[in-house]
């Protein structure tokens, strides 16, 4: 009875959320207008993590980027001079051949019907599951953007960022710090370059730069990256489990293995240290909020009616 009851609160809880944040979008959104568009986009997903599982961690995070700048309405997907895409922070963004190859089918299936936006949202939930995470329903309804803009891009979480500056910039969304470790948690899966933390593992002398990471753990890195090395060299920043959605992560947080300053600062604030080890006792409790948080961050923004456009092809307005 118990978890009946807790399931039932989750499935209220859900609604409730895509209720207040949802601005337009809902679950079931192309139920009649195109009712295999969830199943087109999820098997085009999977089509493409076969070849190349590393497409799962590219497009949650191509999708979290999207979110942050104007909002989750596709425009980090626009091509050409001086888009989003061009900007430093995206520039090694990648999966847009698998939301172009999903687009092509849906247009041949429904045409003008399916925005990219949604595309990248349910991609990002589709990559998730593929890597062993659970699911979600995802809102749709949302329209594209028409303005992609390098300029915009100035707000998004950095490698770099303490705990305060991440707080602020997640809360500029309406994501509380629950919300933010949940997330944050997506790192379970994916890389990061060696460029982004060779000066926590390297000082001027060549020492370590950090003492309060692993000191066992830093020679692996130096190895992997050595200084004076392939600055773009990436590392999985979830050692011994990158490629599998679980709890891992957290567990190395609290073993100083956090490679990310801003990840580790997660383990080192009482604010989050709670939230870290909540997750780590439990991979239900992570899951659920996962998802509850990728609701939330999904519906930043979302553009309606005229605001928007159905694009054609994704990588340019119409």
């Amino acid at each position: 009875m118990g978890f009946v009851r807790s399931l039932c609160s989750f499935i209220v809880f859900f609604s409730c959320l895509v209720s207040a944040f949802g601005q337009g979008t809902r679950i079931g959104f192309y139920s009649t207008t195109c009712p295999n568009a969830e199943t087109i986009v999820r098997t085009t997903v999977t089509s493409h993590f076969g070849s190349d599982p590393t497409v799962a961690p590219g497009l949650l995070r191509m999708h979290n980027h999207d979110c942050f700048v104007e909002g989750c309405d596709g425009s980090v997907l626009i091509s050409g001079p001086n888009t989003e895409r061009t900007a430093g922070a995206n520039f090694n963004l990648r999966g847009f051949e698998v939301i172009d190859d999903a687009k092509r089918q849906l247009e041949v299936a429904c045409p003008g019907v399916v925005s990219c936006a949604d595309i990248l949202a349910l991609a990002a939930r589709d990559s998730i599951t593929l890597t062993k995470g659970q699911s979600w329903q995802v809102p749709t309804g949302r329209r594209d953007g028409r303005v992609s803009l390098a300029t915009n891009v100035n707000n998004l979480p950095s490698p770099s960022d303490s705990f305060a500056i991440q707080q602020r910039k997640f809360a500029a969304f309406r994501l509380n710090t629950r919300d933010l470790v949940a997330l944050v948690g997506g790192h379970t899966i994916g890389t990061a370059a060696c460029g982004f933390f060779t000066n926590r593992i390297f000082n001027s002398t060549g020492n370590t730069a950090d003492p309060t990471m692993d000191q066992t753990f830093v020679p692996q890195l130096q190895r992997l990256c050595p200084q004076n090395g392939d600055a773009s060299r990436r590392v999985d920043l979830d050692a011994g489990s990158g490629n599998t959605f679980d709890t891992s992560f957290f567990n190395n947080l609290s073993r100083g293995r956090g490679i990310l300053q801003s990840d580790h600062v997660l383990w080192t604030t009482p604010a989050t240290r709670s939230i870290v080890q909540e997750f780590m006792a439990s991979r239900a409790n992570f899951n659920a909020q996962f998802a509850r948080s990728m609701v939330k961050m999904s519906n930043i923004g979302v553009k309606t009616g005229a605001n928007g456009e159905i694009r054609r092809v994704c990588s340019a307005v119409n």
